[in-house]
């Protein structure tokens, strides 16, 4: 017999992120530094997240092994459900590109490619077929507001609508997570906001965004902020926000 839930009860979300009492030591000699010192964190589907915190705090060895960039030194990553905790390199890159869209402050477009080109290229690495490409490429650029824009290369956009491609690159493989790094470091007030109001949109669709950044208003967009200070998590609220202000 099939139970059904009584109204009103919210769906069961899928946990996309998982990490248990992860560490990050580098040894340099007989020098180490832990960088992460016993991370738990757990993100469900559709959650929009940020994660905040100053310089040397830890964010961006967190932001690496939650990219699959890195490993932990100890802990465990199960990424979807999938133990991602001691892949080999070659295992990390496909878990990257078929499970992970990447937003990067730097936007990372080819200069010489077209903005489709550059959207497509997620896709060429996972043998999509040609046609499937450049079609899934048109759909994501028109999703992101870029359908005039297609035929532009990177040098021809403005800061805000190459972040713009940036994001449509990450959507095109329709991945688990959607991870943003410092997405509007490089960008005026004004394309920064556009920004904001694109992932705010993805999270609207239900889509599951972690932001890493430094900046508290960029972090109170996000819906659940975290914050991250000498290897370890604070309080997993705003009052953190205010904290630092």
């Amino acid at each position: 017999m099939t139970l059904t839930p009584p109204l009103g009860t919210p769906p069961v979300r899928d946990t996309v992120i998982q990490l248990e009492r992860v560490t990050k030591v580098y040894r340099t000699g007989t020098l180490s530094v832990a960088a992460l010192r016993g991370v738990s964190l757990s993100i469900t589907e559709g959650e929009y997240v940020a994660i905040i915190g100053p310089s040397g705090s830890g964010k961006s060895t967190l932001m690496h092994i939650l990219g699959c960039l890195d490993v932990p030194s100890s802990g465990g990553y199960h990424l979807a459900g999938e133990d991602v905790s001691h892949m080999s390199e070659t295992a990390l890159a496909e878990v990257r590109n078929r499970r992970i869209g990447f937003v990067f402050q730097q936007f990372n477009l080819l200069p010489s490619m077209t903005a489709w080109q550059n959207v497509e290229l997620p896709m060429v690495y996972a043998g999509v077929p040609r046609a499937e490409r450049k079609e899934r490429a048109m759909q994501a650029l028109g999703r992101v507001g870029l359908a005039g824009r297609v035929g532009h290369r990177p040098g021809e956009l403005s800061g805000g609508q190459q972040q713009r491609v940036a994001v449509a690159r990450a959507l095109v493989t329709e991945p688990d997570l959607i991870l943003a790094d410092e997405p509007t470091g490089n960008l005026d007030s004004k394309s920064a906001a556009d920004v904001l109001r694109l992932m705010a949109e993805l999270h609207e669709s239900g889509r599951t965004l972690v932001l890493i950044t430094h900046d508290t208003d960029v972090a109170s967009a996000a819906g659940r902020v975290v914050g991250i200070r000498d290897g370890l998590l604070t309080e997993n609220d705003r009052r953190y926000l205010e904290s630092i202000r």
